[in-house]
């Protein structure tokens, strides 16, 4: 996922620097842009003075091998949605590829805290509803920045409630277990962008939202992104 985000980025970077026309007009993407760059500054605060010195103090006091363990843990929870997911839009092989991740990961790999399945063969496939949403042909409507979580869409934020409704976090009964939950999984995918910024350039918030957009693009698509014409550059 980390090596996924850091080509996404260099991506974005060689797409900033020629101004390639990756999206349709600006006024259809972004219709709300006033109102999402103010959230996007919010956001930045909240990221330069809370959440990235906490995760530079995680990163600090906390061995590799802890680190990666605390990753594989969230990533198999993550398994779980993406195994669901498949299922909503009909890949019973990728399903079938999630359950025995889930199977493996959790039982020989102590909880998930050891991707076993990965060198099995088993990689990730990385789904969520507003995948599921846009593989039966809801459009993505327009960006949508949130505060505290980022950079979205209409059809992505109506996919986030879901599967908010249905976290594992959101479900514990111990509110003390859960708010540190939270905030770990916060830190650890935090943790995860720290390589991957240094490449940003140029208008921060115009490279994070053509980012997103492709990214996601290339979700819902299992993978394709649209080429790029010559013309293009």
């Amino acid at each position: 996922m980390k090596q996924m985000l850091l080509k996404l980025v260099a991506v974005g970077v060689i797409a900033s620097a020629v101004s390639v026309p990756v999206f349709a007009e600006e006024a259809e993407v972004d219709p709300w842009e006033g109102m999402n760059r103010s959230i996007f500054a919010f956001n930045e605060g909240f990221d330069r003075y809370l959440l990235k010195p906490a995760t530079l103090g995680y990163k600090a006091v906390t061995p590799d091998v802890v680190e990666t363990g605390v990753s594989n843990f969230f990533g198999n929870i993550s398994d779980i949605g993406s195994f669901v997911n498949n299922v909503l839009q009909a890949k019973f092989e990728p399903a079938l590829n999630d359950f025995a991740r889930l199977t493996f990961n959790t039982t020989i790999g102590l909880a998930g805290f050891i991707d076993v399945a990965t060198p099995m063969g088993l990689p990730e496939t990385d789904e969520d509803f507003g995948q599921t949403l846009g593989y039966w042909g809801f459009e993505s409507g327009p960006y949508l920045m949130l505060p505290f979580f980022g950079p979205s869409t209409v059809r992505d934020g109506v996919g986030f409630v879901a599967e908010s409704v249905t976290s594992p976090y959101n479900n514990l009964e111990d509110d003390t277990l859960r708010y540190s939950l939270t905030a770990l999984r916060a830190i650890d995918q935090r943790a995860g962008l720290l390589e991957a910024e240094r490449l940003i350039s140029g208008d921060k918030y115009l490279f994070i939202r053509n980012l997103y957009l492709q990214r996601r693009e290339f979700q819902v698509n299992d993978g394709q992104l649209e080429s790029f014409d010559d013309d293009d550059f």
